[in-house]
């Protein structure tokens, strides 16, 4: 038997879904996957799959004849291998070669090849060419999967425009341009991964003052992309309103983000919910360390992060993710 729970494919344009498909009904009792679960098992999202099979050939999978793509277990390992990869930052064009041999022989990492990125999109930002910003976004994000695109791409792009728009003429221009196309980008990913997932979101609220904090996205991103639902408030909330929102919602766990110091009478008053799991998150743990230690011991369920990243990893090992994890 195989180890993964197995779902039938979600439409897809050029996967018919087609539940009277004998011949595919017949594959997934016998532990072949389809695309989604394949997705769902690795992180790697299915245009990403779709372009590592058409591009460069690294998975080949089985099709029925109406076109279906299946999976073995032994795809899902060499997927997981081509992260490894990947996570090592190795060119996803050399991955092929590499995985014949388990040395790294002349493996050349893609540090260029970030770098253009970036530089393509920092072109089209200060030019506020959305169309441009478009295509340089989708050249790598139909390559790579979406915490290697927050590591890679978007955290250290949003690093350097922060440093850029220091004192700089257009700045506010620029920044009110990318956060509206990012936050819009996002969403509409978000949007979509909502309307395919079950169980209890998580709930991500902003507690900065300004709206369109693009680290909320991103972790909003991140975690839709890890398999849940997501409802995301992009803008401050009182304590008790807040209570009143997850009172209503009832989400697996309540994600906090601020980049910005928060008024320390704040802190325990907004923490203070036992009723689901909390991750604060942004560079206000760092500013408030010593008083967010000194909160952990006195309440349960709060957890810490800085950033996306370490967001998405907390609620991994709380094993807060998937659609499994609905609440009763």
């Amino acid at each position: 038997m195989s180890k993964h729970s197995v779902q039938p494919d979600a439409p897809e344009a050029d996967e018919p879904e087609d539940s009277t498909d004998a011949e595919l009904q017949a594959a997934l009792a016998n532990n072949l996957l389809p695309i989604r679960e394949v997705s769902r098992i690795t992180g790697v999202n299915p245009v990403t799959l779709r372009a590592w099979e058409r591009r460069y050939g690294l998975i080949v999978p089985q099709r029925t004849a109406k076109g279906h793509r299946l999976y073995t277990e032994d795809h899902i390992a060499r997927i997981q291998a081509i992260l490894t990869w990947l996570n090592r930052g190795v060119a996803v064009s050399q991955v092929k070669a590499l995985l014949k041999t388990a040395a790294l022989p002349n493996a050349q990492v893609d540090s260029d090849g970030w770098s253009n990125a970036r530089a393509a999109m920092l072109g089209a930002i200060s030019e506020q060419a959305e169309r441009r910003l478009d295509d340089a976004f989708k050249r790598v994000e139909k390559l790579y999967p979406p915490k290697l695109l927050c590591e890679q791409l978007l955290l250290p792009l949003l690093a350097e425009l922060e440093q850029r728009w220091q004192g700089q003429f257009g700045a506010r221009l620029e920044q009110v341009f990318f956060y509206s196309w990012l936050r819009s980008k996002l969403g509409s990913r978000i949007y979509l991964n909502n309307r395919q997932l079950g169980g209890a979101p998580l709930l991500l609220v902003n507690l900065s003052d300004l709206p369109m904090e693009p680290a909320l996205w991103l972790s909003a991103w991140l975690l839709s992309s890890a398999d849940c639902a997501v409802e995301v408030f992009d803008w401050p909330l009182p304590p008790l309103e807040l209570a009143l929102a997850i009172e209503h919602i009832k989400p697996r766990a309540t994600l906090l983000y601020s980049g910005q110091a928060l008024a320390g009478a704040q802190l325990p008053k907004l923490l203070a919910d036992s009723s689901c799991p909390r991750l604060l998150v942004g560079p206000t743990v760092r500013i408030h360390q010593a008083d967010l230690l000194a909160l952990q011991t006195q309440l349960n369920g709060l957890h810490l992060a800085d950033d996306p990243l370490r967001a998405l990893e907390t609620l991994q090992q709380l094993d807060l993710l998937g659609q499994h994890k609905a609440k009763p």
